[in-house]
């Protein structure tokens, strides 16, 4: 089993309190980063319940008030730094949280295959 890195974008880039989407061809999925002071949490780009993208407009992956997830196609609303559903069609499941690091102030998740 080998490991990948996948380049995101520089931390600057993903500011406090916003959300940013990324397709990664190399392992055939959708990810997403949400970024809370310094932390930084990463999910697959797929809603538990019918499986399909989060978001509608890209990039917009966080309520109005940007306190958590947001299913744009089912209302699904999910907790920043657990993915867990807390309401909607999918309640009790979770999104897939995707292995991450920064490492010299960029963005990367971590794939295995």
């Amino acid at each position: 089993m080998s490991t990948n890195n996948h380049y995101l974008c520089q931390l600057a880039e993903l500011p406090d309190n916003s959300s940013l989407g990324f397709d990664l061809p190399d392992a055939g999925i959708g990810v997403f980063a949400v970024r809370r002071g310094d932390r930084v949490f990463v999910y697959r780009n797929l809603c538990p319940h019918v499986h399909i993208p989060l978001e509608w407009v890209e990039h917009e992956f966080l309520t109005a008030d940007m306190s958590l997830i947001q299913c744009a196609n089912h209302g699904a609303l999910f907790a920043i730094e657990t993915g867990q559903c807390i309401a909607g069609p999918c309640n009790g499941q979770s999104l897939q949280a995707i292995e991450h690091q920064v490492t010299d102030g960029a963005l990367y998740a971590i794939t295995t295959e």
